[in-house]
């Protein structure tokens, strides 16, 4: 399988080259040749399998120049060891929906699905490819990714990695997560502005030539962990194959029938995984494009005109806040197939903050519906969610679940419907305690760990838990336009 850019497909490279590069050199996103195809009999096959087994089918179907033994011994170090449930990706019946639960990694959110698995291709990767230069991944997170790109990339031989975090815009718990992070080859840095600005960053970090030279004097290149980095995506594809087989499984549908999908979405690579699904023959209805009050998704699938000129808002569900969502841009190429369009659009959005994608609009409708909840929408809904089920939301999800439940009552679309669930509540404790009606003033992020599992009856997550007694080692903080600083200061170190 060869990949190209979605801004010019001139430029060919196989996976291994695609997850190590992160970026296309033009600055677009590495896309595959083609969609490869499942069978519903090779579906219904994933039934009776292990996640990690899944995986593999999935995975071999992508990145080609890797060996099934190659494969086997990625999926078996990224979901061996570190989960806290067997079937590492569960469904759950809550209420009337299927809840998809993604967040049994060690950072107790859904990035872990891909973030362990990527060190372990991209370690592969550079022995396959014969590179011998340090691999630094910079990586820009609105609260999540930052943390389990660490946690996975720690101490990984010939690997360093640097994450960039909105000061301020990530719930206490996220920060804890990462700056009290181990690893001799870490570094987290504050920024003082908002996502779209540390990502904005990165991104002018990973087109700049000068920047590009200094490193090689170091011996260094860039990628990134960051879902524009195909070798995020592909990982998130095998979950929505799992839950279909597990619902074959479980006697909840039959071979062949559709499920929607509903999918919290920020930077809209979690969705895509479902799209890719969806094209490869697994049988997807209508995929839903969850968002909170940053909802120009909404707006964009509902009209078909981007702009992220608009207010950003600061929510309780922070992996959110997002204006620029990046893996729109695969979405585009595949719909048009057309490099110099989305090139043009991608420019136009760089530099006057808004594209007209309207032609698009009956392709786009034929695949995504799309809703919002604000924070009042969303503590509701985990209330009475809560009320009715006993299920504890954490904020994310519970914008998910409240979307799921606008799509069915405004189209009367009753097939089955799964939620994915991104994110512990224990990770959001004080909004979720806020929903459920608990003050928590004086409490701190431990004593409501405390409060929300005798609420909810969740077990608290060991490295959560964990976290209480672990020591700061990350202090910096920057500027918008001191992370080139700081990363060449990183790579000198």
């Amino acid at each position: 399988m060869d990949y190209f850019s979605t801004r010019g497909a001139k430029e060919r490279v196989s996976s291994a080259e695609a997850i190590l590069q992160g970026l296309a050199s033009d600055g677009g996103l590495f896309v595959p040749a083609s969609f490869p195809q499942m069978t519903l009999s090779e579906i219904e096959a994933l039934r009776d399998l292990s996640y990690e087994e899944r995986a593999v089918r999935i995975l071999r179907l992508y990145l080609t120049d890797y060996t099934e033994e190659e494969l086997k011994g990625c999926v078996s170090r990224a979901y061996g060891h570190t989960f806290d449930d067997m079937r590492r990706a569960p469904v759950r019946t809550v209420g009337e929906l299927e809840v998809l639960e993604l967040w049994h990694g060690p950072t107790s959110a859904f990035k872990d699905m891909a973030l362990q698995l990527l060190p372990q291709l991209m370690s592969t990767a550079r022995a396959k490819t014969g590179e011998k230069d340090t691999i630094l991944i910079l990586v820009a997170t609105s609260g999540d990714t930052g943390k389990a790109a660490l946690e996975g990339f720690a101490d990984a031989e010939g690997i360093r990695i640097m994450v960039f975090y909105p000061d301020g815009g990530v719930s206490p718990v996220q920060r804890l997560q990462m700056v009290t992070q181990e690893g001799a080859n870490v570094s987290v840095v504050a920024v003082r502005g908002n996502f779209d600005d540390a990502q904005r960053g990165v991104k002018e970090i990973f087109g700049d030539a000068a920047m590009a030279k200094e490193l090689a004097a170091l011996h260094t290149k860039l990628s990134s962990a960051n879902s524009i980095n195909w070798g995020r995506l592909v990982p998130q594809i095998v979950y929505y194959f799992s839950a279909y087989a597990d619902l074959l499984a479980a006697g909840k549908i039959e071979v062949g029938d559709s499920v929607n999908f509903t999918v919290p979405t920020g930077n809209f690579g979690n969705i895509l995984a479902g799209y890719y699904a969806k094209r490869m023959g697994l049988p997807v209805g209508k995929l839903i494009c969850a968002s909170n009050a940053n909802n120009v998704l909404t707006d964009f699938l509902q009209t078909g005109i981007y702009d992220r000129q608009r207010d950003f808002y600061r929510t309780m569900s922070p992996s959110m806040d997002i204006l620029v969502s990046s893996n729109l841009e695969r979405l585009l190429y595949h719909l048009t197939e057309d490099t110099a369009t989305v090139a043009a659009w991608m420019k136009s959005l760089a530099e006057v903050g808004k594209y007209d994608a309207i032609c698009l609009l009956p392709a786009l409708q034929e695949h995504f519906w799309a809703a919002f909840a604000d924070d009042a929408a969303t503590e509701e809904e985990i209330r009475a969610v809560y009320e009715r089920t006993a299920y504890t939301l954490d904020t994310h999800t519970a914008v998910a679940y409240r979307a799921a439940e606008d799509y069915r009552r405004a189209t009367g679309d009753v097939r089955p419907m799964v939620v994915l669930s991104t994110a512990s509540p224990y990770k959001f404790g004080t909004s979720v305690l806020h929903a459920l009606g608990e003050d928590t003033a004086g409490l701190d992020e431990f004593a409501q760990m405390e409060r929300l599992h005798a609420r909810s009856g969740m077990e608290i997550p060991a490295r959560l838990a964990a976290l209480r007694t672990a020591a700061v080692l990350h202090k910096g903080v920057c500027e918008k336009d001191g992370m080139r600083a700081a990363v060449l200061s990183f790579a000198k170190a």
